[in-house]
């Protein structure tokens, strides 16, 4: 099986990053797409170019032995459920031996039973299709259930119960014709997984079958030169691929020739997708065997934040690495969960500074790999705002004289910041940052100030560590847990944090200055540095900025500090300073009760968090609107627009949200802000159901 399974994407109506549960028997092309709860029988085939989004409703179940076909998009509402023959609520259900054909349309809420035929361009939604029914092409099933063995000619429109009720029933022929195709995408599956088996498809290509081992192995048959197995992995390599299966990651492998590997072109071996360490370590050795002669490396990937925590060479042309190798081969990045041995950095008994431990061998891995070495250092006072300062490049390949060169630097900048960087000269891009100096001269176990490298930035554990023991910045304003939490959410998705700041004067105009960027990811120097600009900015408004890089648009913006505020009862004082702003959701701002607020408008629909959000969308600078839909409308994501609300004033506001939602009672209506300038909403959030 092919596939690079996808968690479905954090939502107000799903929060589980649920990813999908595959059969291994399965095979799945790698030109397909599966996210979210996908619950994928065994001997399944999922055609290319298929795409299958559990991210809206959820889940979805195909049942063993039924195949997807090119171009076939399987979807669903967020409301509304089917009951699976198991007696569990899916948004979309296909049974057993079913066959979807190329460029069908499947959307839940939908129940599609055993031994179905759905044809070409044929879409199915919001309905129920019984066992041992045919679809033919270009039909549309909607609102309907349809019973067991039932047949719908080509181009049929089926939309009300009458019509299904009246259809004829399927014929002999018309089983066969399907059960033909069932057949023949069976031996197509089975054709694909043999293509990724080596031991399946070299007797083939010598003109013999391959032939099954009492282990239940693929070997080749009466050739005399079947792959052996006679290699056996080093202890350090098991206990490297148990550790990363341990913690949840996936195995992966890449092979490269001489040339290749000169140009870092590596090639992708053989997905493996077993969690058993028994099985990933035999298809190991599988690959080692086939690709003796040439480079190959062990790659441990985060599925979770789909990126690579660990690539290890484990075997070069001279033959398999051994237990202990100092060749320069292993180049590991270090994973998520590893703990370094001790301090980064040494000082012998006559004062002379030495690397040693994870430094020393994150040189060798990358000097192994191709990339450049060098080095950036940074004063305390640089490292609150990430200046850093460039050191010198190290041109050498040779790691002992790297690493003397290394250490030379250390010594230059005692007393400082210094960080290693990773260089691809071919992408031009880092890939490994990693502090290893601070200023008391060594970095120590779990510290979290920015020792984490690009190519494997660490993702926030809840249960991992606690704000408190992830920075310390001396400081007497400090940030609000609420705030350290959002921080941390942001991060686990993959999201950048970035700070702006106004004045009294800039704030009334919305002309906000951006504060210097914070490119780490670690969750330490992040808060470090966020807290550093609210020291920066007293007496000035500052929000916080949740930025997605790849769709290059803000996630967030959220006021974390106000001028001349009441302090919080947390410090005991009564002074007017600038004060963090705390209990915010979303766009949303700290305020008073707003029952408390003098001369204010009385509500008796609205809630107190709906309240807060307008206050918060108003004091930006937004624009408040809102929508409404009836059920119908709702399951369509039809929304019909209220009123225009023109005034900028909180009780007019807030008066005319009332109105909408008296207006509208037993509908559903959302709030929208709206920022008139950029011309696009900022927040879109559900204040009344039926």
């Amino acid at each position: 099986m092919v596939v690079h399974p996808n968690a479905a994407p954090p939502t107000p109506w799903s929060r589980t990053l649920a990813e999908p549960q595959i059969n291994e028997s399965a095979y799945v092309h790698s030109f397909s797409n599966i996210i979210g709860d996908v619950r994928v029988g065994a001997n399944v085939l999922v055609a290319p170019g298929t795409s299958i989004r559990a991210d809206e409703g959820f889940p979805f179940y195909i049942g063993e032995g039924t195949n997807i076909q090119d171009g076939v998009v399987i979807h669903g509402l967020e409301k509304g459920r089917v009951i699976g023959d198991d007696g569990k609520p899916y948004s979309a259900w296909i049974g057993k031996n079913a066959c979807i054909t190329h460029l069908a349309l499947i959307h839940g809420p939908a129940y599609i039973g055993q031994e179905c035929f759905i044809g070409f361009r044929s879409t199915v939604f919001n309905a129920r299709i019984g066992h041992g029914c045919i679809i033919m092409m270009h039909a549309l099933i909607q609102d309907v259930e349809i019973p067991p063995g039932r047949y719908v000619p080509s181009g049929a429109i089926i939309t009300n119960q009458q019509q299904a009720d009246r259809l004829p029933e399927v014929q002999n022929s018309d089983r066969e014709f399907a059960r033909h195709v069932v057949e023949i995408n069976a031996a197509l599956r089975a054709g694909y997984r043999c293509t990724q088996d080596p031991t399946c498809i070299l007797p083939l290509q010598q003109g013999s079958q391959p032939a099954t081992n009492g282990n239940g192995k693929t070997s080749s048959n009466g050739t005399g030169n079947g792959l052996k197995r006679k290699m056996s992995l080093s202890l350090d390599i098991v206990d490297r691929v148990r550790s990363l299966l341990a913690q949840g990651c996936k195995i992966g492998i890449e092979y490269a020739d001489k040339r290749r590997f000169r140009t870092s072109s590596w090639l992708t071996g053989p997905s493996i997708h077993s969690n058993r360490h028994t099985e990933v370590l035999a298809t190991l050795e599988d690959v080692l065997a086939e690709h003796s002669g040439e480079y190959v490396r062990l790659i441990g990937i985060d599925p979770n934040a789909k990126r690579r925590v660990l690539e290890e060479t484990i075997q070069t042309p001279d033959g398999p690495l051994s237990n202990g190798s100092s060749n320069g081969a292993r180049n590991s990045v270090v994973p998520r969960s590893t703990a370094s041995n001790g301090s980064r950095r040494s000082v012998s008994s006559n004062g002379a500074s030495s690397i040693e431990g994870d430094a020393k061998q994150q040189v060798r891995s990358l000097l192994s790999q191709g990339y450049k070495v060098g080095v950036e250092y940074a004063s305390k006072r640089r490292f609150r705002t990430s200046s850093w300062l460039t050191g010198p490049a190290f041109d050498s390949k040779n790691p002992d004289k790297v690493l003397s060169e290394l250490n030379s630097c250390l010594d230059d900048h005692n007393g400082e910041y210094v960080r290693l960087i990773g260089i691809d000269p071919q992408a031009k891009r880092r890939v490994l940052e990693e502090i290893i100096q601070t200023p008391d001269g060594s970095v120590s176990n779990g510290n979290g100030k920015g020792n984490g490298s690009v190519a494997s930035r660490s993702s926030y554990n809840g249960g991992s560590s606690s704000y408190n023991s992830s920075y310390n910045i001396s400081s007497d304003i400090g940030l609000d847990p609420e705030v350290v939490q959002q921080v941390r959410s942001l991060l686990s998705q993959g999201y950048k944090i970035g700070t702006e700041h106004a004045s009294k004067r800039r704030f009334r105009t919305s002309s906000w200055q951006i504060c210097p960027i914070i490119d780490s990811n670690s969750e330490g120097q992040v808060l470090t540095e966020l807290e550093a600009c609210l020291n920066d900015h007293r007496g000035e408004y500052v929000r916080l900025l949740g930025i997605d890089t790849q769709a290059k648009r803000r996630v967030l913006e959220q006021l974390i500090q106000r001028p001349d505020a009441p302090a919080t009862a947390n410090n005991g004082s009564s002074s007017s300073r600038s004060t963090k702003v705390s209990k915010s959701k979303g766009f949303g701002e700290s305020v008073n009760n707003y029952q408390k607020r003098p001369n204010s408008y009385t509500s008796t629909r609205l809630d107190a968090d709906v309240v807060q959000q307008v206050r918060s969308l108003l004091a930006q600078g937004y624009k408040i609107g809102t929508e409404h839909a009836d059920k119908r409308r709702f399951r369509t994501s039809s929304w019909q627009v209220c009123s225009p609300i023109d005034s900028k004033r909180e009780n007019e506001v807030l008066a005319g949200l009332e109105a909408c939602l008296q207006e509208h009672s037993g509908e559903y209506v959302r709030l929208l802000g709206i920022d008139a300038k950029a011309k696009r909403r900022v927040l879109e959030q559900l204040i009344q159901k039926p």
